[in-house]
């Protein structure tokens, strides 16, 4: 297919990443994308029910930071079902040899290295939300968009207009006013210093993640370049296994040298909403984590990572407003301001990207077309 890219501005392999990484969504509005809109709404479920489970287990006498780091990524195995279908359908349709994965071997490397370092950040975040409520936390990790992009800019030459960064801009006002609120939000029991410490960790899983988003789309936009093919979501599918296993395995590791695996039994058993509650929601929260990581990837390959990280940041409002209603927390002024702040940054985003697509296209411009 015909992918346009800028030249006689970047050398020519950054020009087919830049085209690689948008093979298949260029030709498409955002919002009239349907694995877009998919991953959108996979987000929503996720993003909204996860975050409310991981602070119920720990409001309810849960303290095992490498535990709620498992969990999410621990739902990798429901994927493995999608893909057995999706590859006896392919075998069913085709005369010729079968496949049975798209992943090569470079990008599943890649993809154990992003593993590992969204391991990293689900420990930095489980840390951050045992002592931070629940909306203060989600603002905080709103900031991951002005992270991601600037590691954006660096990897993937991500191009912005001045609604991009404004909505950049606005997010991480809106954070900062959050710093300012002083630990006004501290939750009961919670000490200035924890409070602080969990404000500085969010914040640095937040900085974590922004770097997670954009080497994604660099691996994929490699993949496609070399194997000059448009991305499938069975392959986002497989990406997401090997990611959730990685980071898996990691958090095991952790959580054998911490000794978890015993405490959990007792910790089961002396759990406010009962054994069965306890495990309930385990798995609740790993089902929901895993809708999440599965729809931050199709937004990441079927857009970009700073797509993926706008649309991340929309869902505050959702978590806000879940929060205030099933934990009580508070929510001051401030805190108001830095969700309006965020949802005025998405709008300006969209805003922008529509009014890109609206732009006709008859008009000379610099570009030269790469075949792929």
């Amino acid at each position: 297919m015909d992918v346009e890219t800028p030249a006689q501005t970047q050398p020519l392999e950054q020009q087919q990443l830049a085209s690689a990484a948008a093979a298949g969504v260029a030709a498409k509005p955002l919002h009239r994308n349907p694995r877009l809109v998919l991953s959108f709404l996979l987000m929503v479920v996720g993003w909204a029910s996860g975050p409310l489970l991981l602070r119920t287990y720990f409001l309810h006498g849960g303290n095992r930071k490498w535990l709620s780091s498992l969990l999410q990524t621990a739902g990798w195995p429901l994927l493995l079902a999608p893909l057995t279908a999706s590859f006896l359908s392919r075998r069913r349709c085709s005369t010729n040899k079968t496949p049975v994965f798209f992943i090569s071997p470079l990008l599943l490397a890649a993809s154990v290295v992003v593993g590992i370092m969204t391991g990293l950040d689900n420990l930095l975040y489980a840390f951050g939300l045992d002592y931070l409520p629940v909306s203060t936390s989600s603002v905080l990790m709103s900031t991951q968009l002005a992270f991601t992009a600037g590691f954006a800019l660096v990897l993937v030459r991500q191009r912005f207009t001045a609604f991009s960064v404004n909505a950049v801009v606005l997010l991480s006002v809106g954070a900062a006013m959050l710093g300012m609120n002083g630990g006004g939000d501290r939750p009961a029991g919670v000490t200035r210093v924890q409070y602080y410490a969990g404000f500085g960790l969010t914040l640095g899983a937040a900085a974590l993640y922004g770097l997670i988003l954009p080497v994604m789309e660099l691996s994929q936009a490699r993949h496609v370049a070399r194997a000059r093919c448009a991305v499938t979501y069975t392959l986002v599918m497989e990406m997401q296994v090997v990611i959730g296993f990685s980071a898996t395995v990691f958090s095991i590791i952790g959580m054998i040298v911490n000794n978890d695996f015993h405490a959990i039994p007792r910790e089961a058993q002396e759990f406010g909403l009962g054994k069965a509650g306890y495990y309930v929601l385990m798995v609740g929260a790993a089902i929901m984590y895993q809708l999440f990581s599965l729809g931050i990837m199709g937004a990441v390959f079927y857009g970009s990572a700073l797509l993926g990280g706008v649309i991340m940041t929309v869902l505050i409002p959702v978590t806000e407003v879940l929060a205030v209603l099933f934990f009580h927390e508070p929510f001051n002024g401030i805190k108001g301001i830095a969700v309006a702040l965020s949802v005025w940054g998405f709008v300006s985003y969209f805003y922008g990207e529509i009014q890109t697509h609206a732009q006709p296209s008859n008009k000379p411009s610099n570009i030269e077309k790469l075949d792929l």
